[in-house]
């Protein structure tokens, strides 16, 4: 595979400075990763300094607050660098720095971590260096002095949201997104860390860590040298392969700071007792996953429907028929400011690395938009707004599926809700006579290991016709019952009466039926429904749905 002369992100940035857009470059997202260049591994801010800005710099500094000023390149002897490379607190560092800006044309500075020095936070609350450290950066993108001389400052900063707004925001700065490696730059620092790897194993290893940065197929590598010395055949690296795979769950959610769980779903549908059309509907979404039939690939899929009728159980089965990873968001809501919206980007630019690869989002009203009542100074609207921006990037169509649960669709947002973003909608209910009752309880008896001597339709009668309408989940725990009851004999239909009369289920009957018709209201295909609900026309359903939002409007 030939390699790229520079990442996509630096000719982004040697571009817009040759066309004099700006002379100062706000990076982020990984900027704390290695590069592949011509042979070498390097960090970000070794590229920037060494190869991108010193053949054409006289005077390349790093900074960050931990190592202070280092003289990459220029006359170490003289007076003014000298004098920096003894200074580490922004106090004495910036105001140096503008004063060299200033005075000497051809100077490049690349300041590390940019966040700690500038970091997000309410004007009122900033500590005076940071205040001062805000102004001082914001003046030199403003200054028409420097505007004028051959010289460029670049910050590089992991999350926009934790760097203060006055800078990620400003206009006079332009800010390039470094994503995480693609497929191209996996396989290009794989062939320059394990050289030995035949080429079949090094690719199925670069699309194998899709989702990690390069410097953690790195500590990869480095922590499995016998299993890398030993891939060396073509039909060879299984054991390799099967470390990566193990540590990749790990890795990412390490990354994520336990904001996501990779799963591994153990079940497909063959698991799932009932809901056949809804089977029927995500199997041909599966199929167009699959195939690769981009254009037949939803964005999203809205899953709603009352508590306990299989939603979550459906979704992980789902991305095990497709074949896909399956990445869960978990909360990732922070009290501190700009942390909630930096963990949004953070799982977002793994999911974009990983694709393709199914994101299930639980609980979503929850999950986005905090309690209901919460005052959170706009970071839901925040949230959501960069979450809907994200699923309609037509870039991800195919490679990222959303998967999204709620018992409570109507406080979603309505455009996070539209087609283009959750584009099918399925609406799951709880089975609704004796025939849709069996395959669910044939299904959770053989899921426990239950053994049972129930026929049907001979125990039709007693065993499932009482369990109409129950969910899937309180006919789990009838079924567990039983099986407490026969004690490890044959489940018979009188443990299962004993468990049905000995089981209570919720009682809170409004609210059940309130969650079934607004499920009913966003499903997108009839045929969907239950009987009961498909043939009533939109009318007499809304009269249905008003009067049982006022029974329970108190408890919304």
């Amino acid at each position: 595979m030939p390699e790229r002369a520079l990442p996509p992100w630096a000719e982004e940035l040697r571009r817009r400075y040759l066309r004099g857009e700006a002379w100062q470059f706000l990076l982020h997202g990984a900027v704390h990763d290695l590069v592949a260049h011509q042979g070498r591994i390097l960090t970000v801010p070794e590229l920037l300094a060494e190869v991108l800005l010193a053949p054409t710099k006289d005077v390349v500094l790093r900074y960050d607050l931990s190592s202070g000023v280092e003289v990459v390149r220029g006359d170490r002897s003289q007076a003014a660098l000298s004098r920096l490379e003894g200074l580490r607190a922004p106090r004495e560092v910036l105001p140096a720095l503008e004063r060299l800006l200033l005075s000497r044309d051809r100077v490049a500075v690349v300041i590390e971590y940019a966040e700690a020095i500038a970091p997000a936070a309410e004007t009122s609350f900033s500590s005076e260096a940071d205040r001062a450290a805000v102004i001082a950066l914001h003046r030199w993108s403003m200054s028409p002095l420097l505007e004028r001389a051959d010289n460029v400052v670049v910050l590089l900063a992991e999350s926009l949201a934790e760097l203060h707004p006055r800078l990620a925001a400003n206009p006079r700065t332009a800010t390039v997104l470094l994503p995480m490696p693609d497929l191209s730059a996996r396989a290009q620092a794989i062939a320059l860390l394990a050289p030995q790897l035949e080429p079949p194993v090094a690719a199925r290893l670069a699309a194998a860590t899709a989702g990690l940065k390069l410097l953690q197929v790195k500590a990869l590598l480095l922590r499995s040298p016998e299993e890398a010395r030993s891939a060396t055949a073509p039909d060879g690296g299984d054991t390799l392969l099967g470390e990566v795979a193990r540590r990749k769950k790990e890795i990412i959610e390490r990354e994520c700071v336990g904001l996501v769980e990779l799963l591994e779903p153990q079940h497909d549908f063959s698991a799932v007792g009932g809901l056949e059309e809804v089977k029927a509907e995500l199997r041909g979404i599966a199929e167009s996953l699959r195939s690769g039939q981009v254009a037949r690939s939803p964005l999203g899929i809205l899953f709603t429907g009352p508590m306990g009728t299989g939603k979550t159980f459906v979704a992980e089965a789902f991305a095990r028929e497709a074949g896909l990873p399956a990445l869960k968001m978990k909360g990732f809501r922070s009290k501190w400011v700009g942390a909630t919206e930096a963990n949004l980007e953070r799982i977002l630019a793994v999911v974009r690395a990983m694709g393709p690869v199914i994101v299930i989002i639980d609980e979503v009203e929850r999950t986005l938009g905090g309690e209901e009542g919460e005052s959170d100074g706009g970071t839901s609207s925040r949230v959501i707004a960069r979450l809907k921006e994200f699923m309609a990037d037509p870039e991800i169509r195919g490679r990222v599926v959303f998967v999204v649960m709620t018992n409570r669709p109507d406080k979603l947002d309505a455009d996070l809700k539209r087609a283009g973003r959750l584009d099918r909608k399925i609406p799951f209910f709880p089975p609704q006579d004796a025939l849709e009752v069996e395959p669910v309880l044939l299904a959770l008896l053989s899921r426990h290991g239950i053994a049972h001597a129930l026929d049907f339709p001979r125990d039709r009668a007693v065993a499932s016709a009482p369990l109409s309408g129950y969910s899937q989940a309180e006919i789990e725990q009838v079924v567990l019952l039983a099986g407490e009851r026969a004690a490890g004999d044959l489940v018979s239909s009188a443990h299962l009466v004993e468990a049905i009369r000995d089981f209570l289920p919720s009682r809170d009957r409004d609210m059940l039926d309130y969650m079934e018709l607004v499920a009913v209201f966003e499903a997108s295909n009839r045929r969907l429904l239950p009987r009961r609900w498909a043939g009533l026309n939109t009318e007499t359903l809304q009269e249905r749905l008003m009067a049982l939002r006022a029974r329970v409007g108190a408890r919304r």
